[in-house]
């Protein structure tokens, strides 16, 4: 009897142990099967019952930066506030010490809400509201979006846990206008919507990735389950070869004459001689890219590449190049002009001044800026050889940049100039240019007759290091080194000898400048407006070893309508030029040409 009452409980024991290994056993076989043999079908399952869910995992918009590195425009966090009007519209409830319960409710929730985003009180509140009554079981609804990082951290603190802030990248320009004109804006969705944010949007624009994972039923995600589906890329570095002090100095620059020749608007471009390069290029008025609105929409582009203009005299200097280049005449040859003449049997042709027949060197005409003179020796060079030189100067087509909204300006085929055309072209008029343009032949007749492509952007540097959009160093032979230097000269001799020489000098410096004033279209009629021109200035220094272009530009100045209107801006935008890049001074003085054979 002792013997079986011993073993029993053993046997009982036992029996316990092999059903609890039993039991266990199966659990481990059904686990495996769960997460190993049957996994891919049970993932399908908690798709489908929503337990599995994703978020974006947002990328940066690249930064563009000025030829040094500095920034000009980035991308900072920004927040999009959501809210669970499930949750929310019950209010929070907190305890105190004593265990003593208190319920704030949703609307004086939705006043602090509103007292940090800026938003009306009753429309945060009616964010919630309003999506319980069209569903009481609602979980999503958006409050505001784009709030600061500092907004974000107010919000926070407010610990309501009904509220999430899904990250959004934002766009910065630290230097506000400076530049604003060429670097453009995104709009509030991030989109690129002007100027180089939207020509360079391959280089700049960032892909966002996804993550994925697994949550509860009340919206917790499980730890351990977030996987990376598809990475984030960010946008690459865009840099400029835009010098970021120079650029707002110009600026500066531009606003003030602009204002002081009660211009309508006005442009300054420093382009570098050898290179081709563009250092500056500020335009008044101007726009502040963070807040574009605050700018009138014909405003917020760049007029310099969008509006083409008569360029005027300064197209002289272009008709003597080709002349001499082609073989139509000498530095020595000259002509007879009067200030008024009938040439080609009906076309009239004046001078700006009054005088009688003067035998006009090309370097006279230049000096004198006689539209008379110029048409003469214009005379020589066929017209067919004239429009062939002036398409390889860059008239008549977009240049490298090819910046959003160019112009290719106007340059109607030889075979369409009346006689009219013909000689009005040789003193730029009957064509239009832009800045760009304008400047892209004189850079061609500093550099030796080397016409290098314009360019504003030194490359794209990609998140891996890629480095892409690198412009063209190849350049375009358009006249040779020998007629280049001869025009250069003549160009000089202007400086020198013309009436604005003690307004454009700079001590220690060769200059050479010509200046142009050109008729304005009205742009109802067709006709040219009365009393309305666009005066430029425009040359490169030093001249006996050119290494920079600088260009001034303004529509329809009206305390001073000549020329004369863009020499105080010239004569300081060259000079401040040639402090910045530390431009060693001239070591000889200008050679005097002979203005009268």
């Amino acid at each position: 009897m002792t013997t079986t009452t011993h073993r029993s409980p053993r046997r009982r024991t036992v029996v316990a142990l092999a059903i609890v290994l039993t039991v266990l056993l199966a659990f481990v076989v059904r686990l495996v099967d769960i997460q190993v043999v049957n996994a891919k079908e049970h993932v399908d399952d908690s798709l489908a019952m929503g337990l599995q869910n994703s978020r974006v995992e947002y990328a940066s918009r690249g930064s563009i930066v000025d030829e040094n590195g500095v920034i000009l425009a980035s991308s900072v966090n920004r927040y999009d506030v959501q809210v669970d009007p499930m949750l929310a519209i019950k209010g929070v409830t907190t305890r105190d010490d004593d265990e003593n319960e208190t319920t704030t409710g949703w609307p004086e929730i939705a006043a602090k809400i509103a007292a940090v985003t800026g938003q009306d009180a009753a429309d945060v509140e009616a964010s919630v509201t309003d999506a319980v009554a069209d569903n009481p079981d609602s979980r999503y609804a958006m409050i505001t979006k784009n709030v600061s990082t500092e907004q974000y951290r107010a919000l926070v603190a407010l610990g309501l846990p009904f509220l999430s802030f899904p990250p959004q990248a934002g766009r910065v320009y630290p230097d506000g206008a400076v530049g604003g004109n060429l670097i453009g804006f995104v709009g509030s969705d991030g989109q690129p919507l002007a100027g180089l944010e939207a020509a360079d949007n391959d280089c700049l624009a960032s892909t966002n990735g996804k993550v994925v994972f697994q949550q509860s039923r009340d919206g917790v995600v499980l730890p351990g389950t977030e996987t990376v589906a598809e990475p984030a890329v960010d946008g690459g570095t865009l840099k400029l070869t835009v010098d970021r002090d120079l650029q707002w100095y110009m600026g500066q620059l531009i606003a003030e004459q602009v204002q002081n020749t009660g211009s309508l608007r006005g442009t300054i471009t420093v382009v570098e001689a050898k290179t081709g390069k563009i250092r500056a290029l500020a335009e008044y008025p101007t726009v502040d890219p963070n807040n574009p609105t605050a700018t009138p929409s014909e405003d917020r582009g760049s007029r310099a590449f969008s509006s083409p203009f008569e360029p005027g005299s300064t197209f002289k200097a272009l008709t003597t190049a080709i002349g001499l280049d082609s073989g139509s005449y000498t530095p020595e040859t000259t002509v007879t002009a009067s200030s008024r003449e009938v040439l080609g049997g009906d076309a009239r042709v004046s001078d700006a001044f009054s005088h009688g027949p003067n035998v006009y060197t090309p370097a006279g005409v230049l000096i004198d800026s006689s539209n008379v003179g110029i048409s003469k020796f214009g005379e020589m060079i066929p017209k067919e050889t004239r429009y062939d030189y002036l398409q390889k100067f860059g008239m008549g087509s977009l240049s490298a940049i090819d910046f959003p909204g160019e112009s290719g300006g106007i340059l109607h085929p030889a075979q369409d100039w009346d006689t009219q055309t013909f000689y009005n072209t040789t003193f730029g008029q009957g064509l239009s240019v832009t800045v760009p343009q304008l400047v892209g032949a004189y850079q061609t007749i500093a550099n030796g007759g080397l016409k290098m492509p314009l360019s504003l952007v030194e490359g794209c540097t990609a998140a891996d290091g890629t480095v892409t959009d690198v412009p063209s160093t190849e350049g375009t032979q358009v006249v040779s080194t020998d007629t280049a230097r001869a025009v250069s000269l003549m160009l000089e001799n202007v400086a020198t000898q013309g009436e604005l020489a003690s307004k454009i000098a700079i001590p220690g410096y060769r200059i050479a400048i010509k200046t142009g004033t050109g008729e304005k279209v009205d742009e109802n009629t067709g006709a040219y407006k009365p009393d309305a021109y666009f005066t430029t200035m425009i040359g490169f220094a030093p001249a006996d070893d050119p290494q920079y272009v600088v260009a001034v530009n303004l529509d329809e100045p009206r305390t001073v309508k000549s020329s004369a209107a863009t020499a105080p801006a010239f004569q300081k935008a060259l000079t401040q030029v040639l402090k910045t890049y530390r431009v060693i001074p001239s070591g000889t003085t200008t050679p005097e040409l002979p203005k009268f054979g």
